[in-house]
């Protein structure tokens, strides 16, 4: 016997007093609210990341700054003045597409060139400050780029100033050729003729600082601090594997590593860099200026 055979049927009428099934609706929340960490995957929420300078609160991974995010945590208050701001790179050997480049670089960080350099106050102590912008075209070194550097080691010859660059690059700009690998050497001349007359000069590598870069000012620094975990090299480890014909050790050309090697001083974290940088000035005889005399 069919038991289901005695079950009436619901008709259509009896059906309309039961309120329908639904799924439980996830709130929706906006992708700019929050941020996944690229490193242990949490999502963050961009408020938060902000407050803490791009550091991730799980992790401590340290998210890629713009050059100027980067002086407005460095530098204090309202003291930063720029040099050299309407410079501008320009197609000067005619290498195919890159006017379309330099076009999408300046669209893309908001900014005229891979530098902005300039005079400020850290721990109100004057202060040249050069920091690179992995925004256009990855940091790289063009010549405009190479004689902004080389203004700001002039200027704080001149002045009697330290110097503080922060560096991140993909290397010298291959668009301009032989005259971006000139960069090298000019740049290092500045830096050497900043060494004769008695300055300081402190660099920090962040994420990444290769190339060119590496090989000329980026390395020249009386005290050399990095990022955590930052990229530093000048070929890329697949290259010098294929070169050496070995396997490179774990986690090669971290900022770690190249301090346990002696190449960087101290890997210092970005919410204690400001500090660390005031210390270091002061620790070298810099002194803090007075009020009516401040940039």
């Amino acid at each position: 016997m069919d038991l289901f055979a005695f079950i009436k049927p619901k008709n259509e009428l009896e059906q309309q007093g039961e309120e329908p099934v639904t799924k439980k609706r996830t709130p929706y929340v906006p992708d700019e609210m929050w941020t996944k960490c690229p490193e242990c995957g949490t999502l963050l929420l961009t408020t938060d990341i902000e407050e803490n300078l791009q550091v991730c609160s799980k992790c401590n991974h340290h998210f890629r700054l713009s050059a100027r995010k980067r002086i407005e945590i460095i530098a204090d208050k309202d003291s930063f003045v720029e040099m050299d701001s309407e410079f501008m790179s320009t197609n000067i050997i005619d290498f195919p597409g890159y006017d379309d480049k330099l076009k999408k670089g300046r669209e893309k960080s908001g900014e005229n060139e891979s530098v902005i350099c300039g005079e400020c106050l850290i721990r109100g102590i004057k202060t040249v400050i050069i920091s690179m912008n992995a925004e256009f075209m990855m940091g790289s070194m063009g010549t405009v780029t190479g004689d902004k550097i080389t203004r700001a080691f002039e200027y704080a010859t001149e002045k009697g100033l330290p110097v503080v660059a922060f560096t991140v690059s993909g290397g010298a700009r291959m668009q301009e050729g032989i005259l971006s690998l000139m960069q090298m050497a000019k740049t290092s001349g500045a830096v050497k003729q900043h060494s004769d007359a008695g300055l300081l000069y402190i660099t920090v590598l962040t994420d990444p600082t290769s190339g060119g870069v590496t090989a000329s000012f980026a390395m020249e620094g009386d005290i050399i601090l990095a990022e955590p975990k930052a990229l530093i090299a000048f070929a890329g480890p697949r290259v010098i594997e294929q070169t050496i014909r070995q396997k490179l050790p774990r986690d090669f050309q971290t900022a770690e590593f190249l301090q346990d090697k002696g190449f960087v001083d101290k890997v210092v974290d970005r919410r204690y860099l400001k500090d660390t940088i005031g210390h270091l000035l002061k620790i070298h005889n810099y002194e803090e200026v007075e009020p009516d005399e401040r940039v």
